[in-house]
């Protein structure tokens, strides 16, 4: 296929178009504290452009299967990137925040059918002995996107204000939409498998429910014991059970869940669950820690990240050409293992720890996830034959927006909870520097809950082993 496809140039429209669309995912991440002033809004409502933008993006993620069978490759990737614009330049233009959060959520659209897209095409396009260096590359913007999200987010705010973080993008979309117009070509082929409609509503009220449920927990005073977070929740599972119950039944399933019969695809995807949470969880969390008790602006507190955003992209093809050559094991089970260490240092961080250290501790978590994350979504895909690949894509990337929403919802929650605790605590006046003990206070026990999670990605990273491809010729 390589031999008759131009494949460059259809990386470069994929790269080009991606970078921007993935950076809105922690573009507002630093911002959210001027979104608070500037539109009168609490922690928990504010946290609905990270959230939000991460849920609308998993309800869409299990359609882009039946989607990409449906259309062509220029046709899917021009229309998702012409939503994308138009969202981005309603959240420029807004009046007050249900306009904001409006704009951001049409962006998700066009993100979220996005990225399954473009992994099927490179699945296609790629053979599998190449695909960690190509994942790998195509990862410096999957990865250095988001990473370095929060560094240009303050830097954009301090010197231009908030509504150029989105004026900032429309170029860019426009541009990536006239390339495609230009130089992508088809991949694949247009099948039109039948649409049922129960699979689609089934998926729709699972996933948004279990996001919803869980971001909501934090509004509520009762947090997750809340009847109404109960409920919420409660429907959601019982709505995702019978969804896959429905899947194992049809001859032409919305999503094929019978990919996780493949042992490393299922340990691959759950490894990848746990960093995403911890990764977008650290990205919401750190930015509010350096603007509160350790009072840095926007713009310096987007520039100590920025070490570690760096490290994060440029390491990403490196790791991927590490993984081809070495196979996953020996980039996972160190970079676990490094995790755990970086979640005990945030959960003991302090207003008197040194800036040099949480420099150097935030680039060595950047630098664990790069090892992480690619190489276990390329080897769980690696071992899928052909026709699972419009699957097994849109199950990895459906489960990426529901763990970054279920990490930033559940470690603001704790956080919350923490703080508020600690000032409940208080008999005399609040000061100042009670305030800072109380935010710390939470973000100790936001980090003890990821402390726990990354053990438990050590213990899978131990199990992964190197994926045995089917032949990719005979397929």
């Amino acid at each position: 296929m390589e031999a008759k496809i131009k494949t460059k140039p259809i990386l470069i429209t994929f790269m080009i178009g991606a970078f921007f669309a993935i950076l809105n995912e922690t573009l507002l991440n630093i911002a959210l504290t001027e979104f608070m002033e500037v539109f009168g809004v609490s922690e928990p409502t504010v946290q609905w452009l990270a959230t939000g933008f991460m849920l609308v993006m998993g309800v869409l993620m299990p359609i882009s299967a039946l989607l990409i069978q449906w259309f062509t490759t220029r046709q899917m990737f021009i229309g998702v990137m012409t939503v994308f614009l138009a969202g981005t330049v309603i959240a420029a233009s807004a009046l007050n925040f249900p306009m904001l959060l409006t704009g951001r959520m049409i962006q998700a659209v066009g993100t979220g059918l996005l990225i399954p897209i473009i992994f099927n095409t490179l699945l296609l396009l790629y053979r599998p002995e190449v695909r960690g260096k190509i994942m790998g590359t195509f990862g410096l913007v999957i990865m250095f996107a988001p990473a370095i999200g929060p560094t240009l987010s303050g830097i954009i705010v301090d010197l231009f204000g908030w509504r150029w973080l989105f004026l900032f993008v429309i170029p860019f979309a426009l541009f990536s939409i006239l390339f495609a117009l230009k130089y992508l070509t088809n991949v694949g082929e247009v099948t039109r498998p039948k649409v049922d409609i129960i699979s689609i509503v089934l998926s729709s009220i699972g996933i948004g429910g279990i996001v919803y449920g869980f971001s909501s927990a934090g509004e509520q005073a009762e947090g997750f014991l809340s009847v109404t977070i109960i409920s919420i929740i409660s429907v959601s599972v019982i709505s995702i059970v019978l969804f896959v119950l429905r899947q194992l039944k049809l001859d032409e399933p919305l999503l094929d869940v019978r990919v996780f019969k493949y042992k490393n695809y299922t340990r691959g995807v759950a490894l990848f669950v746990i960093v995403i949470m911890a990764m977008f969880a650290s990205e919401i969390v750190m930015p509010m820690y350096l603007q509160g008790p350790l009072g840095y602006s926007a713009k310096m507190a987007g520039l100590l990240l920025l070490p570690g955003a760096l490290l994060n992209g440029l390491m990403s093809p490196v790791m991927g050409t590490l993984f081809d050559k070495f196979g996953p094991r020996k980039l996972m089970i160190p970079g676990t293992v490094f995790l755990v260490g970086v979640m005990i240092f945030f959960s003991n961080i302090n207003p008197s720890v040194p800036i040099w250290s949480f420099i150097l501790v935030y680039m060595v978590l950047m630098l664990s996830i790069s090892a992480i994350m690619m190489p276990a979504q390329t080897n769980a895909l690696n071992e899928l034959p052909k026709h699972l690949y419009p699957h097994g894509t849109a199950i990895a990337n459906t489960l990426q927006p529901i763990s970054g929403a279920l990490g930033v919802s559940i470690f603001v929650s704790i956080m919350t909870k923490g703080r508020d605790s600690h000032l409940d605590q208080q008999t005399g006046p609040i000061t100042e520097k009670i305030i800072d003990e109380a935010m710390t206070n939470g973000v100790h026990h936001a980090y003890w809950f990821a402390l726990v999670l990354t053990i438990i990605a050590v213990f899978i990273a131990l199990f992964i082993k190197k994926a045995v491809a089917p032949d990719f010729n005979k397929e």
